[in-house]
């Protein structure tokens, strides 16, 4: 796969990967190595840093030698969004932050009002903003116009497993924003979810519970290595357009002639 360039960055994988709810420590390194990711986000309010078990997960991420991508997960207005990515950065030492407030705690939608205010101050502040929104043009809109360069609309809500829910809504962002890196974050269930995503024309896939709540994790993490790449490489070559007739893909010309006279 050709080299990504986002953020500052020079990776070499469009599969950004999740941290929480594996099984096990040793599980969740296997997982992410087996996935080639590139990213991988932490969440700094799950584990406080400074205690004994927030160092060892530190740790275990640290040995993966992947770029970090910390987020706010669990917030909920702007003010503590903001909060938290100060403090992320100081702990992760890293400008890029994944920002998530939510506004709903139903499916975990994102506030689009507090969404855009966060992003504001926080790309004002000197970071890399990756925020969580909706498949709605107009917020993406928004967050365009508030400094982002950076987008992730949701597939289907977070930890639903339901795929791209609305491929219309996704496409029409696409074709919005030709020059904007777009990641489709959130609801991505199953491989063939993220080969859609990316022939969307999608720069990247983020995911986490898709992999980590799999009866075999290490293994799933690798179909989506090798989805991700077959759904990048597919959007690149162009697919066929589609039709609404049928057409022989065995041309008749050169037919022998009493083929054609059984006929």
């Amino acid at each position: 796969m050709t080299p990504w360039h986002i953020g500052g960055k020079t990776l070499n994988s469009r599969l950004l990967i999740g941290s929480a709810l594996y099984p096990s420590p040793q599980v969740m390194q296997e997982s992410i190595r087996a996935s080639g990711a590139g990213i991988v986000t932490v969440s700094l309010r799950r584990q406080a840093a400074g205690d004994a078990a927030g160092q060892t997960f530190w740790q275990l991420i640290r040995e993966l030698d992947l770029a970090i991508l910390p987020n706010t997960a669990g917030c909920h207005s702007a003010k503590e969004a903001i909060t938290t990515a100060q403090m992320a950065r100081e702990v992760f030492q890293t400008n890029w932050i994944k920002l998530e407030v939510i506004g709903d705690e139903y499916n975990l939608q994102p506030d689009p009002f507090e969404l855009v205010k966060a992003a504001e101050a926080l790309i004002q502040d000197g970071f890399e903003v990756f925020p969580y929104t909706t498949d709605d043009l107009v917020l993406a809109k928004r967050l365009v116009e508030a400094g982002c360069r950076i987008l992730m609309p949701w597939g289907s809500p977070i930890g639903s497993g339901k795929g791209l829910m609305n491929p219309y809504n996704l496409k029409a962002i696409r074709e919005r924003f030709p020059d904007l890196q777009l990641i489709v974050d959130a609801g991505i269930g199953k491989p063939s979810d993220a080969v859609q995503a990316m022939e969307l024309g999608y720069d990247g896939v983020l995911l986490n519970s898709a992999v980590a709540l799999a009866q075999q994790p290490v293994k799933m993490a690798s179909a989506f290595r090798s989805a991700v790449e077959a759904g990048r490489a597919g959007y690149e070559a162009g697919a066929m357009p589609e039709r609404d007739f049928a057409s022989p893909s065995t041309p008749v010309l050169g037919t022998p002639f009493w083929h054609q006279a059984e006929k």
